[in-house]
């Protein structure tokens, strides 16, 4: 390894988001998780369950756009009953 072009590996701390803390080593000393093997579904047993991990809202959004299309769906077959009717 060339001296000097290396970031310094140190003791970290990872703190996540449920409490949970361990000691690791790292180039940051202290880390920030949102999900933990102490927290995440799959390592609790609760594969069974319909329990998400979403941390950035993809789920929020994709029901948002889901619904929104559905919407678009009924708006489209009412408009061609509308029209049939008219004929």
């Amino acid at each position: 390894m060339k001296p000097g072009i290396h970031p310094e590996y140190v003791e970290c701390t990872v703190i996540c988001a449920c409490g949970n803390t361990w000691k690791t080593r790292s180039t940051k000393p202290v880390l920030h998780v949102e999900v933990c093997s102490a927290c995440h579904p799959w390592y609790q047993g609760q594969t069974a369950e319909r329990r998400f991990v979403d941390t950035l809202g993809r789920i929020e959004k994709f029901e948002r756009r889901r619904l929104a299309s559905q919407q678009a769906q009924q708006q489209e077959a009412a408009q061609a009953t509308t029209r049939r009717r008219r004929r």
